[in-house]
């Protein structure tokens, strides 16, 4: 990596819960019903990149 850009990522459904104001269970059944198709499965955590998952739910708010 050159240092142009940090990875920004967000590891775990309780933090990206966090981020999307929504609770550990609701946010595990939009990942895993494929409504957050941003988020990766590693291994058994997920992972998204911050950017990615707010520009997600930024889509026509302007």
């Amino acid at each position: 990596m050159n240092g142009d850009k940090e990875l920004d990522l967000v590891w775990g459904v309780q933090a990206i819960a966090d981020i999307i104001g929504r609770s550990y269970q609701q946010t595990y059944h939009m990942i895993t019903t494929g409504k957050l198709p941003m988020v990766k499965q590693i291994g058994e955590r997920y992972v998204v990149s911050r950017g990615k998952l707010i520009a997600f739910f930024m889509e026509g708010a302007a």
